[in-house]
């Protein structure tokens, strides 16, 4: 029996070495997958594009099958790639949570929060929960990504890319999602500042109608731009869209540039940049419904603890 010892040590050794080696594999593939671009998928993961595709090669050689179909124009995932993508997540998921809750374990709420935000819509909402997550739990390291559209931040928070996204409230309810209003705005008219109207206290929607507009993407990734679709309906007219851009900010700087008009909620009235400025809508007004979703099934105790926060500084907007 004392010679056998030795013997277990490598072997355990030899089963530790190949989980970490399989993690990193997925974690190749799940950046692979998600820029469908070795070159980028390389400058994310802080390596080069040769030992990249060197990892991707074992990973199918081992599991017998192509997972990316490539040329050197483009890069898709194969159908073997699509029904591992999900499992992939999860596992990486798994050894996240493992990680963190080992972590916990030996020195309280420690880990790190991955925060999806759509940019300047979210100005008045983000930083209250970054500074009280920053002064409450200091050894809490926050991830944020920006220009996260609702469509995608409640994708992210279901697969685990995300922990928490600020979005615009969901109408329909996503499979294993829960999301909280944190806020509710007016929605209003951003005009450039040489626009007839530019300078009343308040005008009706109709009266843009002939106008172009400016707009979030109008792919259905955006709930402002449902937002902006719905009130111009209401007000009896489709919008004229001229130009679609993915970062709020933008949109408002084109208006500023006299390309077009847009609605936006009133929280941006403060951030307009100049050569625009916003004005209030008559009866009957909208509203954009701000929320913040997360994942049921993300058992995080660092996501625990933020929530709890997201309890305190974010009081109910309806009541």
């Amino acid at each position: 029996r004392a010679g056998a010892a030795p013997a277990r040590g490598p072997r355990q050794l030899s089963v530790r070495t190949s989980e970490v080696t399989e993690i990193r594999w997925l974690e190749a593939f799940v950046a692979v997958a998600e820029e469908l671009h070795f070159g980028r998928a390389a400058l994310r993961l802080h390596t080069s594009q040769s030992p990249l595709s060197q990892t991707i090669r074992k990973l199918e050689s081992d599991l017998g099958t192509r997972l990316f179909e490539r040329n050197t124009r483009s890069v898709a995932l194969t159908p073997a790639g699509h029904a591992l993508l999900p499992r992939a997540y999860r596992v990486l998921q798994e050894m996240r949570l493992a990680r963190e809750a080992a972590q916990t374990e030996v020195a309280g709420i420690r880990g790190k929060i991955r925060i999806g935000f759509s940019g300047a819509v979210n100005h008045l909402t983000l930083p209250p929960l970054t500074r009280a997550v920053r002064r409450l739990y200091p050894d809490i390291e926050l991830d944020l990504t920006s220009r996260v559209r609702t469509a995608d931040g409640l994708a992210s928070v279901a697969n685990g890319t995300l922990d928490l996204a600020f979005v615009g409230f969901p109408e329909s309810p996503v499979p294993s999602v829960t999301a909280r209003l944190v806020a509710r705005e007016e929605i209003g008219a951003v005009l450039p500042l040489d626009h007839p109207l530019a300078r009343e206290t308040s005008i009706p929607l109709q009266s843009l109608a002939g106008d172009d507009f400016i707009s979030p993407p109008m792919d259905g990734s955006s709930a402002m731009t449902e937002v902006l679709l719905a009130s111009c309906m209401a007000a009896g007219f489709r919008p004229r869209v001229v130009q679609e851009l993915s970062d709020p900010y933008m949109v408002l700087t084109f208006v500023a540039a006299g390309v077009g008009v847009t609605l936006m909620s009133s929280g941006i009235a403060g951030i307009i940049p100049s050569g625009a400025t916003y004005v209030a809508l008559e009866d009957p007004q909208h509203y954009m419904n701000h929320a913040i979703a997360w994942s049921t099934e993300n058992d995080s105790a660092v996501l625990a603890a933020v929530l709890a926060v997201v309890e305190e500084i974010f009081p109910n907007p309806l009541g």
